[in-house]
């Protein structure tokens, strides 16, 4: 699988710490090893997967879209709860 980054989800890894991305390096490797992991949202996020884990003791969500037959997973957001689906929908 190959991991391609959405502009928002670059700018939220600039603003983490060394052990937090080594906590989101574990998230990432998780969807590569099974794409399907994360839920399935409707509606205006229609074919979004969301996957939730804890980052330093916090809920933290990653949104990510996956084209299977190219082989791509495309990493959309990064963020805590709050306004995280609206912020996604923009």
């Amino acid at each position: 699988m190959q991991i391609v980054q959405g502009r928002r989800f670059a700018k939220a890894i600039k603003r983490l710490h060394a052990n937090q991305k080594h906590a989101l390096d574990d998230a990432i490797r998780q969807l590569i090893a099974d794409p399907a992991v994360g839920s399935l949202k409707v509606g205006d996020l229609s074919g979004v997967r969301v996957y939730k884990f804890m980052l330093l003791d916090q809920l933290t969500l990653l949104a990510y879209e996956v084209d299977e037959p190219a082989g791509i997973i495309h990493l959309l957001a990064l963020g805590s709860h709050q306004n995280f689906y609206r912020e996604l929908k923009q």
